[in-house]
């Protein structure tokens, strides 16, 4: 098994030195599931001398449990200088596919912050459309501190929908399972067909949308 990386301030620290005073990490969460939203998150953190002791224990939001993200989530929210979350619908990633959809929902983070960024560092490679300088960063949420805040933001905001949206669409177990191609899921798929919230151009569908007035619930 690889070790784990450490996420630092280095490019936070390099773009502080060219004088960028407002730098949001940025990531998504929900790429690869058949069912729910896609979430992104931005999230702009003090300069290292402002550190907090929670700093230590970020890490990639996979790299972690339920329970350290549910730790570290609020006192992100609390204490970092900006949080903002981009929401893309289910409907929505059916009707201009899935990477236009992750990059729409970082905008939406990016807008959604309190402070207009000055500068940001997306996990990726994607190419985006912004008002602002950025630069992708390859596996920047296990290298770049506020990436990885924001993975972590990103994924407990994710999970919580998922959990919220199995008590409405009971059934599919999506609390469990968050959207995810599980053989649980698959299964249930088999027994109950879609839902509203199945993202209808992924596999196990491949079927063409429907329109907007017919998709809502």
């Amino acid at each position: 098994m690889p070790a784990r990386t450490t996420p630092t301030f280095d490019q936070e620290a390099a773009l502080w030195s060219q004088g960028y005073r407002c730098i949001a990490g940025v990531d998504e969460v929900g790429r690869g599931p058949v069912a729910g939203p896609v979430v992104a998150a931005a999230v702009v953190l003090f300069p290292p001398d402002s550190e907090f002791p929670w700093l230590g224990q970020v890490r990639d939001s996979k790299q972690l449990t339920a329970l350290q993200r549910a730790k570290l989530e609020p006192q992100i929210r609390a204490e970092a200088f900006g949080v903002g979350v981009g929401v893309v619908s289910p409907m929505l990633i059916d009707r201009i596919g899935i990477a236009p959809a992750c990059r729409e929902a970082m905008r939406r983070a990016l807008a959604d912050l309190p402070c207009r960024p000055d500068f940001a560092v997306i996990d990726g490679r994607d190419r985006l459309t912004l008002e602002q300088p950025y630069k992708m960063v390859i596996k920047g949420d296990s290298s770049v501190l506020s990436v990885a805040a924001a993975s972590i933001v990103a994924k407990v905001y994710r999970d919580a929908l998922m959990v919220r949206l199995d008590a409405c669409c009971s059934g599919w177990g999506f609390a469990r399972h968050k959207g995810y191609a599980t053989a649980e899921h698959l299964s249930a798929i088999q027994r109950l067909g879609p839902s509203v919230a199945h993202r209808r151009s992924f596999l196990p569908f491949r079927q063409p949308p429907l329109p907007l007035e017919e998709a809502r619930p």
